[in-house]
């Protein structure tokens, strides 16, 4: 069994409020787990309105495959036009 996950940190320029914040967050998460088939979740920067840390992972059998859905779900990501990717971490168990 193989793990790949991803810890991603995003910048939402046009979030003014916590409000608008997790209106933005909610339908990445929700595009995401629906298009990929993803365990994902906000994991850190709860209260900041600006910034976000999402965490992600899937399980294959094969590190390849776990490589690409991680690749592809950061290419999804970065194509979405409210969110900014500062940095990232995959790990691949």
């Amino acid at each position: 069994m193989i793990i790949g996950s991803c810890q991603v940190d995003l910048m939402i320029y046009e979030a003014f409020s916590l409000k608008e914040k997790r209106h933005v967050i909610k339908s990445l998460v929700e595009r995401l787990k629906s298009r990929f088939n993803i365990s994902v979740a906000e994991i850190a920067d709860n209260d900041i309105w600006q910034r976000s840390t999402l965490g992600f992972c899937c399980v294959s059998n094969s590190s390849r495959h776990a490589q690409s859905v991680i690749g592809n779900v950061m290419i999804f990501i970065e194509n979405d036009n409210r969110v900014e990717v500062i940095s990232s971490l995959v790990e691949i168990l």
